[in-house]
Formats: structure tokens, C-alpha cells, sequence
């Protein structure tokens, strides 16, 4: 009986000739790339990404990163643009066509209608012989170095190489535009990574919600408001209204033995962990976890002692932030 295959040995043989791919298209990136990003800079228009079959799923993944990097992309599928999506090109566009052969038939009216209103087109091909590239504005050149499958026909370098091209336009893009995870959650509110960049100003409870006191406020009075609050704390503003003290469980257990007694300023606790309502949710679970208290008063400005509201824990792990 033959010796049965080693799949994983197959799998490290593919993954590391991709990887040998990617070293070779690093070391190779030419100064056409730098007048590809500053091209797509200066466009008034989007970059209308294209491709069929394989390039095809490559160039909707780069048309998706792109748009949510900050540069408006949108994928045109070559087939539906023969039949009318042509018409979603604007001369202020960029076209950037991906095919590995440089010759997908699929692509030649995109190209022609390219070519006729002037729009300017971005080549991406590993055949620098190709009619897609002799017909570009600039070429975006793969390195050919066949593909991992064994048979030199299943795109698998070519479509690595490719991704990967993409990602940097993206990524150089991101930069030169100072594009901020703030922004890109702007463009991300949804899922895991819309909670993780969530800020806290979208979470906390502020108006007649927040429990607030005075320093001159009798504990009875605080107590009842951190009863009827819930959040289990209650903050204490000074005379001129800004954020000097809070109140927990364990201020009002030191101060057990005459708690009636006292005014809100003598049982708080002073100077307060706060946060800033721009600051990202994600920061103020880290200060949370860190201090071992579930509640932070907001204000606005930063530092300012100005309360605009109340974060709890809680109010993360809905928003799935932890």
C-alpha cells in the first residue's frame, strides 16, 4: 500500500512558496506605485475596480478596503459593464483593472470605454506584454513566478501577490489621507470591530440619568439618589458645578458609623477616574478592569471636570466591547 499523503507538509510547501511570492513583489515595488497613490490622490472621482474570475474576487475584496480606508471605490463587474453598468463610470474616475494574463476578453469594452472618454486607467497584471497593460495609463506589475498548486494552473501566488498589491495601495492610501481608526469606525459601526472602536459618548447615559449630588448634600439625600439611579455610585460637584468627588459602596462603608450624619463632601472620595466622550469605549473598559470599579464619569472637554455623563461596564459588554 502507498504511503499516504502528508497534507499538512503540502499545506507548509504552498504557504511558504506564497510567502516567497510576497518577499519577491516587496523587494520589486517600483516607482509606479508611488504615481499610482498619488494618481488616485489627486482623482475628484472614485476608483472603479474590475476583474473576472479570480481577479474578479480579488478586486472586489481591494474595491471593499479601499472604500472603507477612505478612498470612495466601488467594484464594476466587467460583464454587467457590457450591459449598461458602464454607465456608472465618470471621466473624474479611475479605473483599476486586475487581470493576472493581462487579456481577459471579459475586460476589453471596460478598456475601450477607458480609452474613448479619456478616463485614466491603472493596469494590473503579471504579462507586461499584455493589452491591458499596453492600453494603461500606469501598470501595477505582478512578479510571474507561476503558482503554488504544482501545475502552474490553480491561481494561487498570482491571486496572493495580487491581494496583497491591493492592501498596500489601500494601506498607503490610509496614510498620505491621515486616515484615524476613529474614522475608520466611522465607516465600521457594525460587529465586533464597530464595538471595539465605539466611542464613549455613544454608550454613556447623560441628562437626568447621570446621579449627581452637591458637596453640601446630606447623605440621605445621596443615598437616595444612588438608589434611584442604579448605577451604584453617585458623583459629587463642587460649588461651581464641576466634578470634584464620587461616592461608592466602599466610602459608604467607611463612613458606617455616623453615614446620616454627614454631607456628601465628607464621605466622597476625591479626584475621580474620568473619561472623555471621544475617548473610545475600548480605552475605558481597559481603565475600568485596571482600577476594579465598574463606573466612570464622562466630561467634556477632556479633563475639564465638566460631567456629561456616566459609563458603566454593563453598557460595554451590550455593545459587546469586552
Amino acid at each position: 500500500m502507498a504511503d499516504a499523503p502528508d497534507h499538512r507538509e503540502i499545506g507548509r510547501r504552498v504557504i511558504l512558496e506564497e510567502a516567497r511570492a510576497l518577499d519577491v513583489l516587496a523587494d520589486g515595488l517600483s516607482v509606479e506605485f508611488d504615481a499610482a497613490v498619488e494618481m488616485i490622490l489627486a482623482a475628484e472621482g472614485r476608483v472603479i475596480v474590475s476583474g473576472i474570475g479570480k481577479s474578479g474576487h480579488i478586486a472586489r475584496k481591494i474595491a471593499a478596503t479601499l472604500a472603507s480606508t477612505g478612498t470612495p471605490a466601488h467594484f464594476v463587474h466587467p460583464a454587467e459593464a457590457s450591459h449598461g453598468d458602464l454607465g456608472m463610470i465618470q471621466t473624474s474616475d479611475i479605473v483599476l483593472a486586475v487581470s493576472n494574463s493581462g487579456e481577459a476578453p471579459e475586460l476589453a469594452n471596460l478598456v475601450a470605454y477607458a480609452r474613448r472618454f479619456g478616463i485614466r486607467l491603472i493596469g494590473m497584471s503579471s504579462n507586461p506584454e499584455s493589452t491591458l497593460i499596453a492600453q494603461s495609463d500606469l501598470a501595477l506589475m505582478l512578479p510571474s513566478l507561476g503558482e503554488a498548486c504544482g501545475h502552474g494552473v490553480v491561481p494561487t501566488n498570482s491571486t496572493t501577490m495580487t491581494l496583497a498589491l491591493g492592501d498596500a495601495l489601500a494601506i498607503a492610501l490610509m496614510d498620505a489621507r491621515a486616515f484615524t481608526a476613529e474614522h475608520f469606525r466611522d465607516f465600521h459601526p457594525g460587529g465586533k470591530l464597530g464595538a471595539r472602536l465605539s466611542r464613549v459618548g455613544d454608550l454613556m447615559h447623560a441628562g437626568e440619568a447621570v446621579p449627581l449630588v452637591g458637596t453640601h448634600t446630606p447623605m440621605s439625600d445621596a443615598l437616595l439618589t444612588i438608589s434611584q439611579k442604579g448605577f451604584g455610585v453617585v458623583g459629587v460637584l463642587d460649588e461651581d458645578g464641576y466634578l470634584c468627588g464620587i461616592i461608592t459602596d466602599g466610602d459608604l462603608r467607611r463612613h458606617m458609623a455616623n453615614l446620616l450624619d454627614n454631607m456628601a463632601g465628607d464621605v466622597m472620595t476625591r479626584a475621580p477616574r474620568t473619561i472623555s466622550k471621544g475617548a473610545l469605549a475600548e480605552e475605558a473598559v481597559s481603565i475600568m478592569n485596571d482600577a476594579k470599579i465598574t463606573c466612570l464619569f464622562v466630561v467634556d472637554p477632556p479633563g475639564s471636570g465638566k460631567v456629561a455623563g456616566i459609563l458603566h461596564i454593563h453598557d460595554c459588554l451590550r455593545a459587546g466591547v469586552v
